[in-house]
């Protein structure tokens, strides 16, 4: 990337990276805004186990503008292509201020649907296609979807069968009618950098955030959540603290046991992220990588980016 040319700043991290407060820090200095790349903060009334962590978005007392968290209901399936076009009209309106917005999150796939241009198609409902779905067990509806789409990007959809079935309805309609009718796109010029940890570090940050989330009310939350009507089945898609939390609530773990497990299952997923941002340097995504939540270092890269 030669100086200049980003109209877009990305801070991306696994969890617990500490990759937000630097976000936000960045953003605060330069003006800007924060538009979140996270799959569960779009989510209203989901706070504590989706770490949104809204107090990082102040810097020192001034509370820095963000962006695409709590912006659907729990009982709503959002979707890759709506958080692009959100993204879209979020970073158009953005930057015809002049400014550069900052994308933060460790949603790998959001973060690709921006960088990579993914060609995607508001796909309306086919109830012909579903009611013939209908009578299919998960293995076959697996099965047909990646005949339709081999290149399966979110994997989520396999375990969710309301999912799997507008994933296949999805691929039927983007086969039929090919890619002419999918949103217009700006020209993204981003400027990338990563948070990065030693392994031994990021385990301990990980564990000590767990404890925290724990001790400020995630179990109260996960409860709230059920009883105000979404199903044991629904929370299970939201995440691990949503599934673990909950196997506690039906009495199907101890306390102990479901902090062990649900430990150890965060930090797989923190290494799954990780797998998945060297794919997209890969792919051709430069990413600046930084050593854990350094900001000097972070505007160091930036300003040597800048004008």
């Amino acid at each position: 990337m030669s100086e200049s040319t980003f109209n877009l700043i990305v801070i991306l991290g696994p969890t617990a990276s500490g990759k937000t407060r630097l976000a936000a820090r960045l953003a605060a200095e330069l003006g800007s805004e924060i538009i979140s790349a996270d799959s569960r903060q779009v989510y209203r009334g989901m706070d504590i186990g989706t770490g949104k962590d809204l107090k990082d978005y102040v810097v020192e007392g001034v509370a820095v503008h963000y962006n695409l968290i709590d912006v659907a209901d729990p009982a709503h399936d959002f979707s890759v292509f709506e958080y692009q076009r959100l993204f879209f009209r979020c970073f158009q309106e953005i930057s015809s201020r002049g400014v550069i917005p900052v994308m933060v999150g460790g949603t790998g796939l959001y973060i690709e649907a921006v960088l990579m241009g993914y060609r995607m198609l508001e796909v309306p409902e086919n109830p012909v296609l579903r009611e013939e779905l209908e009578g299919e067990d998960m293995e076959k509806l697996a099965e047909m979807l990646f005949v339709l789409n081999p290149a399966v990007h979110n994997t989520t959809d396999l375990l969710d069968r309301k999912r799997l079935i507008r994933a296949i309805e999805i691929a039927v309609f983007t086969k039929s009618r090919g890619l002419d009718d999918a949103i217009p796109q700006p020209v993204i010029k981003p400027l990338v950098i990563g948070v990065r940890w030693e392994r031994s570090v990021l385990r301990e940050r990980i564990t000590r955030r767990l404890k925290e989330k724990l001790n400020s009310g995630m179990i109260d939350e996960v409860k709230r959540l059920h009883d105000s009507g979404l199903a044991w089945e629904r929370l299970n898609y939201f995440g691990l603290e949503y599934r673990y939390v909950g196997l506690y609530l039906k009495g199907k773990l101890r306390y102990e046991d479901m902090f062990r497990q649900l430990n150890t299952r965060i930090h797989q997923f923190a290494k799954r992220q990780e797998t998945w941002f060297r794919r997209m340097e890969k792919q051709g995504i430069e990413i600046h990588w930084i050593h854990g939540d350094d900001y000097g270092e972070a505007k160091e890269i930036v300003e040597r980016y800048r004008k």
